[in-house]
């Protein structure tokens, strides 16, 4: 790329050390996440639907940055940012975890790495959260170090990926369980593997830890991946709302709790341990919520595209809610959404309106995920 190629924002949006090799491969357009560019668009969003769920896909992921703490109090620091109980989180094993705020409001969703016993990465979705751990840090007492960790991920994502990282990294890559992590090198290159993703398909996260090796490691794993239908791609919106995954400021934000969204089984309010939400939780437990997560198909003719801004519900001419995620799925072949509805409007068999800028449409109440709920091709 010449200089007179160049586009973007200025400096102030980061570039991943992916970035060339991803606008070499096809990348078209890029948004914003985590104050970086990630590729969005290689082309047509169906075929790499296609391309994820056949055979395998490369998605650049550096904007999944971490938040490294270290030092002698940082398991019990990790504890009191996450509402899940990590007495038994093993060195070598990945959690999705929530981040509350006092409130109980969510300020993420990532997944909690544990490198060694006090060695922890947050693999962050979109928040400042590198800042809000050294705000708390700055307030627990605690001796923690906090910083951005210079480590990048790749995700390898589809049924082929497992043949791809065997011909990477040889026959053992082939035992990591589902939620694991390993340290390897690729001809020199320092490697964190883990075995998750955001795609529900099986698939890894390489998390590469030297940023000028990343054109590099890009051209090493598309040339292996080549026998096997790799393709260079994004993150699917099409597969994450099917498998019913959230994104955050879509799905959730700082204003969503966590029984909202059905996710109980990430706060234990029980367990002898406090964290940062823990007392707002417990009311909210008590209490009941007054909105509910939930899917729905929408009718009308196919989607050409997912939804841009959220679209109101409407229940006998009254708002009851929006949609959050909204898409349509070539697979089965129907528009399919999540949305944050009244409570008490939120049955299976519901029907809305769904006030859309292209005319309104009717949107049933439906079971979620829409393909696969119980994960088979992920954690198989």
């Amino acid at each position: 790329m010449t200089a007179s190629e160049e586009f973007g924002f200025g400096t102030q949006i980061r570039k991943s050390p992916f970035f060339d090799a991803t606008v070499r491969w096809g990348a078209k357009g890029f948004s914003v996440y985590n104050h970086m560019y990630i590729p969005r668009d290689f082309g047509d969003p169906v075929q790499n639907f296609w391309n994820l769920v056949n055979d395998a896909i490369l998605c650049d992921v550096a904007v999944e940055r971490q938040v490294e703490i270290t030092g002698p109090d940082a398991a019990k620091f990790v504890q009191l940012l996450v509402s899940r109980d990590l007495s038994k989180c093993a060195v070598g094993q990945c959690k999705y975890v929530l981040l509350t705020n006092a409130q109980g409001g969510i300020l993420n969703d990532p997944i909690l790495l544990r490198l060694a016993e006090n060695h922890f990465w947050i693999s962050l979705a979109d928040s400042d959260i590198l800042l809000w751990a050294q705000g708390v840090a700055v307030a627990s007492g605690m001796d923690v170090h906090i910083c951005e960790p210079d480590v990048s991920p790749l995700q390898l994502q589809g049924p082929n990926s497992g043949e791809i990282m065997q011909a990477l990294f040889g026959a053992g890559v082939g035992d990591l369980k589902y939620y694991w992590l390993r340290e390897y090198e690729l001809d020199g290159i320092s490697l964190i593997v883990s075995r998750t993703g955001w795609s529900s398909e099986l698939g890894y996260e390489i998390y590469l830890r030297d940023a000028s090796k990343g054109d590099l490691l890009w051209e090493k794993i598309m040339a292996a991946g080549q026998p096997w239908g790799l393709k260079p791609g994004h993150t699917s919106t099409i597969r994450r709302i099917e498998g019913g995954m959230l994104s955050y400021h879509a799905d959730m934000d700082i204003n969503t709790n966590p029984f909202e969204l059905g996710l109980d089984r990430l706060i234990d309010l029980d367990a002898d341990f406090e964290f940062i939400g823990k007392p707002a939780l417990q009311k909210i437990r008590h209490q009941g919520i007054t909105r509910k997560h939930v899917g729905l198909l929408i009718s009308g003719p196919a989607m050409t595209g997912s939804n841009t801004r959220f679209w109101a519900l409407e229940k006998d001419g009254q708002w009851v809610g929006k949609v959050t995620s909204a898409v349509y799925s070539p697979r089965l072949e129907k528009n399919i959404a999540l949305a944050m509805v009244d409570a008490d409007v939120a049955a299976l068999g519901t029907e809305y309106q769904v006030i859309k800028p292209s005319g309104n449409e009717t949107a049933t109440v439906v079971e979620k995920p829409f393909f696969d709920p119980n994960k088979k091709l992920a954690a198989n």
